[in-house]
């Protein structure tokens, strides 16, 4: 199966503000990031899938076919961070977690392990669909968990991946995982 990952457009955020799982606006650039996006893809997917953010959903239904929502693709949960400066969060409190954020929850949130256990149940469960060619809309972390299942990667070095807004990896599924690989990012 051959799945293409979009991350997401540029969002109408200022720099510096946790934001995982809060539903924040595109940027006024989403339309000709969109544009450049369909076109440059292929329009023959057998199915789309999203995360319910809005963020992600307006990206997917630029692309031909119904949308299929799936929280499994939701971005991190960062609990009692989300819409604060990162720069506002004490240092007695997310020091535990820059210590470990594989394992460590954030404050009524979760961990990175957390988000990378439901995003590989969700590959987990697409790749013994029948489907050719997939298309799914997410966000960094999550694409960011899904290098480190595919490549065997550890989890601790997933924010060493780059990942822009935007930005479009293209993957071989197998039936088992020994069959993964990339193909390219774009």
């Amino acid at each position: 199966m051959e799945v293409y990952i979009i991350r997401h457009t540029t969002v109408n955020l200022a720099q510096g503000i946790c934001y995982g799982q809060t539903d924040v606006h595109v940027a006024s650039s989403f339309v000709k990031e969109a544009k450049y996006l369909t076109k440059q893809l292929p329009h023959d997917f057998d199915k789309v899938f999203s995360s319910p953010s809005s963020r992600c959903a307006q990206l997917a239904r630029k692309f031909q076919g119904e949308v299929f929502f799936d929280d499994r693709l939701k971005e991190m949960h960062f609990g009692e961070w989300e819409s604060k400066l990162w720069s506002d969060i004490p240092t007695e409190i997310i020091q535990p977690w820059y210590d470990d954020f594989v394992n460590t929850s954030t404050p009524q949130g979760e961990s990175f392990l957390d988000l990378y256990n439901r995003s590989s149940s969700f590959i987990n469960e697409l790749r013994h669909k029948s489907y050719r060619k997939v298309l799914i809309v997410t966000h960094g972390g999550v694409i960011r968990s899904l290098w480190t299942y595919l490549l065997q990667y550890p989890l601790e070095n997933a924010f060493k991946i780059p990942v822009g807004f935007g930005e479009v990896f293209q993957f071989h599924f197998g039936t088992e995982a020994k069959d993964d690989y990339i193909i390219k990012k774009q």
